[in-house]
């Protein structure tokens, strides 16, 4: 018994390893690891010229944003709606949302991010939308697209369980 103990101790000791490595070489590599933040971009194509009509992310179902200050990138979902792009985070109540997700108090002093999809970049700022037209159809296309048809209930938004951000331009 004391060696299943033992030999099941070592292999979670290597698994927290991995885990916590694979964090720490996140924030050196360019964008995010799966779930972990990463470091800066360094790659990707600057998009320029007139505002895009953003429904092309429609069927998009995760792209890569950035920060500037702190310049740590990450994974997102993301929404569309009237030919503009919006970021939704949730959990923002929740013991895990408080612990995990820093990014959105961090965009509250710095909302200046870069947003990364199929290799090209795009200079954006995030503005909370708390209210208004745009929160309705929002949950209605976050339903569809993460939430298998299901209905995001309004007082999500309202209670603060999630945050809406439109990527709007700089």
């Amino acid at each position: 018994m004391r060696r299943v103990a033992r030999i099941l101790g070592v292999l979670l000791a290597v698994v927290i390893a991995a885990i916590a490595g694979l964090a720490v070489a996140a924030r050196f590599s360019d964008g995010p690891i799966a779930i972990f933040a990463g470091g800066p971009f360094t790659s990707g194509e600057r998009v320029s010229g007139p505002e895009p009509d953003w429904s092309f992310v429609r069927d998009v179902r995760e792209v890569e944003f950035q920060l500037l200050d702190p310049p740590r990138s990450r994974v997102t979902w993301i929404l569309d709606h009237a030919g503009k792009a919006y970021i939704p985070s949730g959990y923002m109540t929740s013991w895990w949302g408080r612990l995990w997700k820093r990014w959105p108090h961090e965009a509250a002093q710095d909302p200046r991010v870069l947003l990364r999809i199929d290799g090209k970049l795009y200079e954006r700022r995030l503005v909370r939308i708390e209210s208004g037209p745009a929160v309705q159809p929002l949950l209605d296309e976050l339903g569809r697209k993460y939430a298998g048809g299901r209905e995001v209930p309004r007082e999500a938004v309202t209670s603060g369980e999630l945050w809406l951000f439109e990527l709007a331009p700089r």
